[in-house]
């Protein structure tokens, strides 16, 4: 595989609007262009903030370490897959700068719906008051201004996003 494949991928929206179940049919697909890495928010979390707080400052750190993780296994040819919500756009932006093929997923989801599918119970936890920072409720959910792809989960599923998601990055590799 050569350089031009090198490529990272943000999947972004409000926690419960699809992300790891758009990125769970897009990885296999990927992996045939070469190798694929995921940075699921939840599980870098229990190694980087084993307890987090989320507050602004542990949020700024998390996503700046995501942003580089990523950026140096796209400078090793592996296509990195970020699903995490990143609430604000400063985080996704900061990844952008580092990584020169950068594409990021809007995965558009109205909060009610989100909360409807929300099997981890942030939600709940949130409006019982045992969380505090939960984006789309108590924090604000930036959505991306110019995002290469625009996925509706109340139109799509998951394995025809995985496919328009795909369609772009063979795109963008090409160029």
């Amino acid at each position: 595989m050569s350089d031009h494949s090198s490529i990272a991928i943000w999947l972004t929206g409000l926690p419960a609007s699809g992300k790891s179940t758009i990125v769970a049919a897009l990885k296999p697909k990927l992996e045939e262009i070469g190798p694929v890495e995921v940075f699921e928010s939840d599980a870098v979390r229990r190694i980087l903030t084993p307890h987090p707080t989320y507050d602004d400052a542990e949020r700024d750190l998390f996503y700046r370490s995501l942003a580089f993780m990523g950026a140096k296994l796209v400078s090793h040819s592996v296509i990195v897959i970020f699903d995490a919500t990143a609430n604000r756009r400063a985080y996704r932006d900061f990844a952008r700068s580092l990584i020169p093929k950068f594409i990021e997923v809007a995965v558009e989801c109205p909060l009610e719906l989100a909360m409807q599918r929300d099997y981890k119970g942030t939600y709940q936890r949130g409006q019982r008051g045992e969380s505090a920072t939960v984006p789309g409720l108590q924090e604000p959910y930036e959505v991306p201004l110019n995002p290469e792809v625009r996925i509706d989960t109340t139109k799509l599923h998951a394995k025809k996003a995985a496919e328009q998601i795909l369609e772009y990055v063979k795109k963008t590799i090409s160029s």
